[in-house]
């Protein structure tokens, strides 16, 4: 009789004395799909609610309905905010021209008009600190944070725009039914519960 191989314990890499860069976040092998890049460190992404799926899919399915043709609108790509950082939106709105090709893997801070992030259990504390600073730091003008609210849980999405004097976010508007304003472009959506239930 012969013994069955052990199966070798999974080797996590180990990260470098200052920490890893976006050279690393796309070098590294076999990371897991959506690994992020905060403050040098690689976040692994958790399994998703119903709602964080959805409403990507809700806020994306909107943005692209009114989008101009000078823009696109992408979900969960990398963003290179710097060095040390290359977060991923749920969602961004970014100029036409900074996408590539297909191959594709990222973009750069300075072609981002809107970032948005859907709060999800395991990534509240980045999805409404860490990120939103990053994200004015690097200059994105437009940031959008998507929760739930209330007994029955609807969508509730605010609304900020940059300060480029103080290069933090101010809070312009509390959307719970219609999200409605005139930046970075003209949008109009609906994003009342039963708008989320027929996705």
């Amino acid at each position: 009789m012969t013994a069955e191989p052990i199966k070798a314990a999974q080797q996590w890499p180990v990260p470098p004395k200052d920490g890893y860069t976006v050279d690393d976040l796309f070098t590294l092998p076999e990371l897991p799909p959506h690994t992020e890049l905060i403050d040098g460190s690689l976040v692994f992404v958790s399994p998703q609610r119903d709602f964080h799926s959805t409403m990507i899919d809700l806020l994306v399915t909107g943005l692209r309905r009114t989008v101009p043709p000078e823009l696109k609108v992408r979900r969960e790509m990398t963003v290179i905010l710097d060095q040390r950082n290359g977060p991923e939106p749920d969602a961004s709105v970014l100029r036409a021209d900074a996408i590539t090709g297909p191959g594709c893997t990222r973009y750069h801070a300075a072609d981002v008009l809107l970032a948005v992030e859907v709060i999800s259990p395991d990534s509240e504390a980045r999805d409404r600190d860490a990120k939103p600073r990053k994200y004015a730091a690097a200059g994105i003008p437009n940031f959008w944070l998507a929760d739930m609210a209330g007994t029955d849980q609807h969508p509730v999405v605010r609304v900020y725009e940059l300060d480029p004097l103080s290069k933090t976010y101010a809070l312009t508007g509390i959307h719970h039914d219609r999200l409605k304003t005139g930046v970075p472009f003209t949008i109009d959506i609906d994003i009342t519960l039963d708008a989320l239930r027929e996705l």
